[in-house]
């Protein structure tokens, strides 16, 4: 299907095609189109071109109108105030231009990007041998949300879980695993996450009291790291168990979250290991990078510590050991050069935007990224427990984040059941549905708070049935599934003959938005303004509902058209929560 130009799009080219021909020298220049309380549209660009041309801006406004086409897109076009132009559209220009989208299943006539390129994009980043906590969560599901946009638009993106599976800390648990060899093994052949987890987190306490209290065993685990580094087998055969274990926790995790995670794009710290020692001669040899104190540093000028005096990024320490710098700046010189990206996004907690700054710089001085090549964090901020401090159990601790996922999960079961008897969802409904509801729920709170503001987690408040919550936007898709379904013989159809209310015009004006918001959202990486768009949408159809009977409506042919308006409606929906990661059950 072709893309389908959206109204703003054909009544911009009406307006630009008569400001040309008003005054010439104004070719190319823009209207200033955006949608209006007092019309459809208002275009406010004369006043600038009037003020340039030296010409009175109402006079000018006033000669533009009479050579605007008014007919089949714009009704009527009326100057108001100092020269502002007040655009309202036909209401068999909004029919057809949805008719078009509707008939264009699979995009709703979203155009494609107009140059894709290639984005790696660096999320959902958990620890070896850690339990996932809620700080993870907002990686996994703003990553998630971009992934799916992106992809969306056309992009080529590669993703890229940087998982935490190297340092010292390993030394000590490969030690106690050799120590004790049975710490890991399975009771039965399949291992659930939950447990591949809980003898992870078992092995890693009782390591740590050893390491702590026992000097010997502190001296055979520090040997262990150096066995590590330089690739000894049989450390690394126990390395790789400790990871393979790991990953049977994550993956448990991600599918609770109801996102995809591919083994492949699992490539964590560990990956680059053999490109540290090149990234610092390449540094080093260029300059980029100086030997202070035996540490290879970069230096700025703008980062200073209290004391005033400079704070390097530390690529190589005086011990010969690497930091995060070096795995970071390797993994750029490996997307930019192997993955041959153009844009590298990272999406990482705002408390290592400096560390980021510092990284992307570095990179720059070095020449690996450039005007054809970006990197870009999308810092996220912390989230907040009801009492507005950082989200922490009663006892103090982190919150595991399968504990909240579940806990969720059963809020919003409780929801979906409540109205069950209602809709006659069978048992498996009510628990399936719930787990998206709940899940759903926890996605929506995070993308729709700007990624950078902090959010407050309360999980009353997610599953509320009102406001703008991911189950209000289920429910009003769940609805229109229902009319459709009591619809009978009456089939969803356009009518652009008939003259629309202006809740329709309101609801089709907002359906005709959703290629522009895309556009927007993945240009910007801002998955919060789709959520925006989304919400609504859906009160734009619980305004409809309130005045425009559907299934009642005054004739058969507006029956059908307003069917065809709720089932557009419900198409964008599901779209549009998709991309954000979110399902639409059929029935609730």
């Amino acid at each position: 299907m072709a893309s389908v130009t959206s109204l703003s799009d054909s009544v911009q080219q009406h307006l630009a095609s008569a400001l040309s021909a008003t005054l010439p020298e104004a070719a190319g220049a823009d209207p200033l189109l955006r949608r209006s309380d007092r019309a459809d549209y208002q275009a406010n660009g004369i006043l600038a071109l009037a003020k340039k041309a030296k010409a009175n801006p109402r006079e000018l406004a006033t000669q533009v109108v009479s050579r605007i086409t008014t007919g089949d897109v714009i009704e009527d076009v009326e100057v108001s105030g100092p020269g502002f132009l007040n655009i309202t559209v036909a209401d068999g220009a909004i029919t057809r231009n949805l008719a078009a989208r509707y008939a264009d299943t699979e995009r709703l006539g979203v155009p494609y990007a107009e140059h894709p390129g290639t984005t790696v994009i660096d999320y959902a980043q958990p620890n070896v041998a850690k339990e996932m906590h809620v700080g993870h969560l907002r990686s996994a599901v703003i990553g998630d949300a971009v992934v799916q946009i992106l992809e969306f638009t056309g992009e080529n993106v590669v993703r890229r879980h940087h998982i935490g599976d190297w340092g010292t800390q390993f030394g000590m648990l490969i030690q106690y695993l050799d120590e004790h060899p049975h710490e890991l093994d399975h009771k039965a052949g399949q291992v659930t996450g939950e447990e591949a987890m809980s003898n992870l987190d078992r092995l890693y306490k009782t390591a740590r009291k050893l390491f702590d209290s026992d000097t010997e065993f502190k001296t055979r685990a520090r040997r262990r790291v150096v066995d590590l580094q330089a690739g000894e087998p049989k450390t690394l055969a126990t390395w790789q168990k400790f990871v393979d274990e790991s990953k049977i926790y994550f993956f448990s995790v991600f599918e609770k979250l109801d996102m995809e995670v591919r083994d492949p794009d699992i490539v964590g710290e560990s990956g680059y290991n053999d490109m540290l020692a090149e990234t610092c001669r390449l540094l080093e040899e260029s300059g980029v990078a100086v030997r202070s104190e035996g540490a290879l540093c970069v230096f700025f000028d703008d980062v200073k510590g209290p004391d005033g005096n400079p704070v390097p990024l530390i690529v190589q320490k005086s011990d010969g050991g690497y930091g995060y710098a070096a795995t970071d700046l390797s993994a750029i010189r490996d997307r930019v050069f192997n993955l041959k990206a153009d844009t590298l996004l990272y999406v990482v907690d705002a408390r290592q935007s400096l560390h980021f700054r510092m990284v992307f710089e570095t990179a720059r001085r070095a020449g690996w990224l450039n005007e054809d090549v970006k990197a870009q964090q999308l810092a996220f901020g912390t989230v907040l427990g009801k009492d507005g401090k950082p989200f922490k159990t009663r006892a103090g601790e982190t919150v595991r984040l399968e504990d909240l996922l579940d806990e969720a999960a059963e809020r919003a079961t409780a929801v979906v059941r409540e109205k069950a008897a209602k809709v006659g969802l069978s048992e498996q409904e009510i628990v399936e549905n719930g787990r998206y509801v709940g899940i759903g729920a926890v996605k929506y709170a995070d993308l729709s708070t700007s990624a950078v503001r902090d959010y407050k987690f309360d999980l009353d408040q997610m599953v509320s049935l009102n406001g703008d919550t991911s189950v209000y936007l289920q429910y009003a898709y769940a609805r229109v599934q229902s009319i459709l379904r009591k619809a009978g013989a009456a089939t969803p159809a356009a009518r652009p003959e008939l003259p629309l209310a202006p809740a329709e015009r309101a609801l089709g004006l907002h359906l005709d938005q959703f290629a522009e918001t895309i556009r927007e959202v993945a240009t910007g990486y801002e998955p919060h303004k789709l959520a925006s768009y989304l919400y609504h949408l859906a009160t734009l159809l619980t305004t409809f509902y309130d005045q425009c009977p559907v299934l009642k409506a005054d004739t058969p042919e507006q029956t059908e058209n307003r069917l065809f308006l709720v089932d557009l409606t419900a198409r964008t929906l599901h779209r549009g929560m998709g991309l954000l990661g979110i399902r639409t059950p059929e029935r609730l």
